[in-house]
């Protein structure tokens, strides 16, 4: 049993150090090339009344998450913030790959030289590590935090 612990232990940190890398990445290519990232996010036929809001709220929730990742006591909570984030954007593309004649990509970095198909992929294998960081979280006192 204390095998399986110490696996399940480092897989939830191997987990959140690749969330870590991803969130950090995201955020800050966004906000590297901030004019384009706001440009494009306001020729989005869903976001464009919410440009500049998104445009400064999702680098911002990417370093808190990041932040929450780090710390044990919230990691748990991260993980669910991290599964919301991730299916709002693979919502978001899907959204846009079917209802949009002209599809706009915000995305930074590397993640901009990936086809439709490829992100929604890359977002679905972030979606699913989520979920198994969830449940490999769940009920553990070392990951929640505690309300008193």
């Amino acid at each position: 049993m204390k095998l399986f612990h110490i696996h399940k232990k480092n897989v939830v940190a191997a987990i959140a150090v690749l969330f870590i890398f991803l969130f950090v990445y995201a955020a800050t290519s966004k906000l590297w090339d901030f004019g384009q990232f706001k440009v494009q996010l306001g020729q989005s036929p869903i976001l464009t009344a919410y440009a500049e809001w998104v445009a400064w709220g999702v680098p911002g929730i990417e370093y808190l998450l990041t932040l929450l990742l780090v710390l044990n006591p919230t990691r748990h909570l991260a993980f669910f913030g991290s599964l919301a984030l991730m299916t709002m954007f693979t919502t978001y593309i899907i959204l846009v790959l079917n209802f949009s004649d002209y599809i706009p990509c915000s995305c930074g970095g590397v993640l901009e030289d990936l086809g439709w198909n490829e992100h929604i992929l890359f977002n679905l294998f972030f979606i699913a590590l989520s979920i198994v960081a969830i449940l490999l979280t769940r009920g553990d006192r070392t990951h929640q935090t505690q309300i008193s």
